[in-house]
């Protein structure tokens, strides 16, 4: 009896488990995640994780050209604070509702329009497409830009034939959409990507658009971040970090536009036209949260 009371004595004053010291964060090539590009070179989430006294973490930043993947890792444990499209969420929320590995929406990041673009002269519309026609997007069935053409086919041939344009689309990156629509010389000649590509793609006299996300569902949020529900409960203060940091980077983005586009070239590693993405973001059609 006495080493039961004993034990009962340790746990009662043995220190709450740690928190974690690695967080690993991803995202993908939209400017939809410009807080993270801000969070990385401004070092934010170290300000906010010493404001709430815990010890330094190492963070690590992964980019990921669709949610599909990126989603994979975030069950196997490779990254921790996921991002991307609303459907993205939502197919992986569905997915482990209720189980060990359940995934939670941590915060809408940003708005804007997804625009499809065409180079096909004869396509007006998705009516206008044929088996001659491919699209580019960022991954088949479960990014925004594939559930919003299932909504454009849906809402042209009827709920039956929602995915009658599936056929036509593959998955490739945004900057690799962009260049070879821009080419012309790919086995595709349409793409469904996001900005600032989706913008730069319309530069090219060319190429026009068929389709706006706006024409579909109005405004939406476009970017936003989830994470698993263990990592929400096991680290409740670094969680808190990580909004925290969240939030002061978009009130960095609002006062400070061209740094911002200075980070996000730096970090998608391409030429980027940088007053086409100072416009976009004093754009009322883009917004960040």
């Amino acid at each position: 009896m006495r080493w039961i009371m004993a034990l009962a004595t340790v746990l009662a004053w043995a220190p709450a488990r740690a928190e974690v010291s690695d967080i690993r964060f991803a995202q993908q090539f939209s400017m939809g995640y410009l807080q993270f590009d801000v969070m990385k070179h401004r070092d934010l989430l170290a300000k906010h994780v010493a404001a709430l006294g815990l010890p330094p973490v190492n963070v690590t930043w992964v980019t990921f050209s669709g949610p599909d993947m990126m989603n994979d890792a975030l069950l196997s444990g490779s990254i921790d604070i996921a991002s991307g499209g609303m459907p993205g969420l939502l197919t992986i929320w569905a997915k482990t509702r209720g189980s060990a590995q359940e995934v939670r929406g941590v915060s809408a990041m940003s708005q804007q329009p997804l625009l499809l673009n065409s180079r096909n002269p004869e396509v007006h519309s998705v009516r206008d497409l044929t088996d001659a026609d491919r699209i580019a997007l960022p991954a088949v069935k479960v990014s925004a830009q594939a559930v919003l053409l299932e909504m454009a086919a849906a809402r042209e041939w009827g709920d039956a034939q929602y995915d009658r344009l599936d056929k036509l689309t593959f998955s490739l990156s945004p900057p690799d959409a962009t260049s070879g629509l821009m080419a012309g010389a790919g086995d595709f000649n349409a793409a469904f990507t996001v900005p600032p590509f989706q913008t730069m793609q319309l530069q090219n006299k060319a190429i026009h658009t068929i389709l706006s996300s706006d024409e579909l569902v109005g405004p939406s949020s476009g970017g936003m971040a989830w994470t698993t529900k263990r990592f929400h409960d096991g680290n409740p203060k670094l969680y808190r970090a990580v909004l925290n940091a969240m939030q002061e980077a978009s009130e960095f983005i609002a006062a400070h536009p061209k740094e911002t586009v200075a980070y996000y070239a730096a970090d998608t590693k391409m030429t980027i036209d940088s007053e086409l993405m100072e416009l976009l973001l004093a754009s009322p059609r883009f917004n960040i949260f």
